[in-house]
């Protein structure tokens, strides 16, 4: 029985050795996946601001073009972006971002809003299947390193239905990542596009300036034309924004599942040599106990002559 027990623990060891070795190589790969994740996050930033500026500077002198500049006072129609991940093994990362956006439904739909589902990850899809509410379209293939490409497609599914009035309100459920230590789901408004704030009273010292640039400007064509064409490059820098932010948000997440998971089989691993190393002593004594005894049967039963089993004896009667 102990012999069996050694051959199971054995076998249990080399399987926990093995996913040992998986887990690590996972955890190696998310590592450097999140210094080039947060390389990518910052060489985009800079377009993604200016783009903005100019679309905030653009939006200060439309008197007509209301719809597409501020928060909908109340949005009846609202389209929700759920940006996920294409693979688990990412702790919790999935499943708070996929709860956060059904907490955001259930609520809309109870202050009467009408809500439009689209996502980008595989893990959406299943989620949101399983809870019996549609996703009108599934974006694969873009979490792990997206591309302005990827942005770009997304953009064109999401912004015409805003442009032409069949959509108020355009949201983002995602992550942003902090640290590598931290993340943060959140939910923000995509679209209408918000403002830069204007400050409107005198300010505390030490504020920052306003960034504003001083002057007016001229528009050619006519500002609402204008927003019309900014808005499309606006929605995909933005995008393009936020999946990056989510990739990376993604990587450290695995990173830390891998990491905790290395650790866990390394202590079962320990665990485990105790055991059988225990349960190898326990089958040597037994083998012991097992041939002390036979042979103490034998030779009571006259089978073994004493002097076979005392060979010190022997030699002094010899002697």
């Amino acid at each position: 029985m102990a012999g069996g027990q050694e051959r199971i623990l054995r076998r249990r060891i080399r399987t926990i050795e093995s996913t040992k070795k998986i887990t690590r190589s996972f955890e190696l790969i998310a590592a450097s996946q999140i210094t080039r994740a947060q390389g990518r996050i910052a060489g985009s930033r800079p377009y993604v601001g200016a783009i903005s500026d100019i679309l905030a500077e653009t939006a200060r002198e439309s008197t007509t073009a209301t719809r597409m500049v501020g928060i909908p006072e109340s949005p009846q129609n609202v389209l929700a972006l759920v940006i996920v991940a294409d693979r688990g093994l990412a702790g919790a990362y999935n499943s708070s971002v996929l709860r956060s956006a059904e907490r955001q439904l259930r609520s809309g739909s109870q202050a009467g809003q009408s809500y439009r589902v689209m996502a980008i990850g595989k893990k959406a899809q299943t989620y949101f299947r399983f809870r019996h509410q549609p996703v009108e379209r599934q974006f694969v293939g873009m979490s792990d390193r997206p591309t302005y490409e990827d942005a770009r497609r997304v953009a064109a599914v999401i912004v015409p239905p805003f442009l032409s009035g069949e959509v108020d309100l355009v949201q983002i459920v995602s992550t942003r990542i902090r640290s590598a230590s931290r993340q943060v789901v959140e939910t923000r408004q995509l679209l209408p596009v918000l403002p830069s704030p204007e400050p409107t009273g005198p300010q505390p010292s030490g504020s920052p300036a306003p960034k504003r640039k001083p002057g007016y400007f001229e528009f050619e064509p006519d500002v609402e034309q204008l927003l019309a064409e900014l808005i499309p490059q606006y929605s995909e820098a933005a995008i393009y924004a936020a999946l990056l932010e989510a990739s990376a948000s993604e990587h450290a997440s695995r990173q830390r599942a891998m990491s905790a998971a290395t650790e866990n089989a390394e202590e079962l691993l320990k665990t485990l040599t105790r055991v059988m190393n225990r349960a190898r002593q326990d089958s040597i004594t037994t083998e012991i106990m097992e041939i002390v005894g036979g042979s103490e049967a034998l030779r009571s039963a006259g089978g073994i002559p004493h002097d076979l089993t005392h060979p010190q004896a022997t030699e002094e009667q010899n002697e």
